[in-house]
């Protein structure tokens, strides 16, 4: 347990965080998520639309340091190809 009034104002700054963090990061899992099951199904239009969103998720928590950019870009590069892969069949 913390003693010195820093380490306690530190704990209660961390609890906060971590619950902002999780919330943004959960968020960017269910696009992600919505975009993979959408890309499964070979429609077009749908898997479009939820790439993009899980695009905008995914560059909102990088913004907000929940992931780091080199790991948002990853993903993004990830999703598009599969997009694009899905449109060529």
């Amino acid at each position: 347990m913390a003693n010195t009034a820093s380490a306690k104002k530190r704990i209660r700054q961390n609890v906060k965080r971590r619950t902002r963090n999780q919330v943004a990061r959960t968020r960017a899992r269910t696009y992600i998520k919505r975009a993979r099951v959408a890309l499964e199904q070979n429609s077009a239009e749908v898997a479009n639309e939820a790439v993009h969103l899980a695009i905008s998720e995914i560059d909102r928590a990088a913004s907000k340091g929940v992931i780091h950019k080199r790991n948002a870009s990853r993903r993004k590069s990830r999703l598009m190809q599969q997009l694009h892969k899905m449109q060529k069949a």
